[in-house]
C-alpha cells in the first residue's frame, strides 16, 4: 500500500524534524506537548501500519474471492451445457421409441428403450406404469415425471449458488479493505496536525492543534476495532 509505506516516512521525518532545531519548548508545558506530539507520531505509525496490512490482507481475500466465483461459474456453465445435451438425448431417443410405438415395432422399441440414460429409463418405467396412451391425466413425457432426476442439473444449481455466495464475500471483503484505506486517509490527517503542531511557537494553537490530531486518532483507533480482521 504506497499511501501507508509514504504515512510512516513522513512519520519518521516529521519526528526527526522536531529534533533538528525548528521549536525549543520554552517551559515545562512546551515539553509535554512536544511529548504528546511524539506519542502521536509513534502511534500514528503503528496504526498506519496495521491498516495497511489488513486492507492488503482484505484485497488478496476479495481477489481470491473473484477467482473462486469466477471458476465456480465456469463448472456450473459446463454442468448446464451438458445438462441441456442430455436432456436433447432424452428427446430424440423417447420420440423413436414413440415412433416406433405407433408402428408396433417392438424390436425398435427395445433398440430406445436400451439407449435410455439410467435417470431417463426410471422415470419412463413410471411413465409406462400409467397407461400414458390411455389415460389423459398422466404427464405428456417421462421427463415431467416426479421421479425424472437430473443429477447434472442439480449439480449446476448448487455451483450457482456457490458461486453467489463467493460474490457476495469478495464484494464484503472488498468494502472492508476500502474502509481500512479510509481510515489510513485519516490517518494521514493526524500526521498533517501533527506536524502543523509543531510550526507553532505559541502554547495556545499548539495545543488545540494537537488535540484535534488526537480526536482523530481515536476516531481513527474506534473504527480500526470495529472492522474485521483477516
Amino acid at each position: 500500500m504506497p499511501e501507508v509505506n509514504s504515512n510512516i516516512e513522513y512519520a519518521h521525518r516529521v519526528h526527526e524534524s522536531a529534533h533538528e532545531g525548528h521549536f525549543e519548548p520554552l517551559d515545562q508545558r512546551h515539553q509535554w506537548v512536544a511529548l504528546a506530539e511524539a506519542i502521536l507520531l509513534a502511534i500514528v505509525a503503528v496504526a498506519t501500519a496495521w491498516s495497511g496490512y489488513q486492507a492488503a490482507k482484505w484485497d488478496a481475500r476479495s481477489a481470491e474471492q473473484y477467482s473462486l466465483n469466477s471458476n465456480t461459474m465456469i463448472l456450473s456453465q459446463e454442468r448446464t451445457t451438458a445438462s441441456g445435451q442430455y436432456h436433447l438425448f432424452d428427446v430424440l431417443t423417447f420420440n423413436g421409441w414413440m415412433f416406433a410405438k405407433t408402428r408396433n415395432d417392438q424390436s425398435l422399441m427395445d433398440f430406445y428403450e436400451r439407449r435410455f440414460r439410467p435417470e431417463f429409463r426410471v422415470a419412463f418405467n413410471d411413465w409406462i406404469k400409467l397407461d400414458p396412451l390411455h389415460n389423459e391425466s398422466a404427464p405428456a413425457g417421462p421427463a415431467l415425471m416426479p421421479s425424472f432426476k437430473d443429477p447434472l442439473e442439480a449439480e449446476a444449481k448448487q455451483l450457482s449458488h456457490q458461486a453467489k455466495d463467493y460474490f457476495e464475500q469478495a464484494v464484503h471483503a472488498r468494502e472492508t479493505g476500502d474502509q481500512y484505506v479510509k481510515v489510513t486517509v485519516l490517518l494521514a490527517t493526524v500526521l498533517l496536525l501533527t506536524a502543523l503542531s509543531q510550526r507553532f511557537k505559541s502554547l495556545s494553537p499548539r495545543v488545540i492543534v494537537v488535540s484535534v490530531a488526537l480526536v482523530l486518532l481515536v476516531i481513527s483507533a474506534f473504527q480500526l476495532l470495529q472492522l474485521p480482521r483477516a
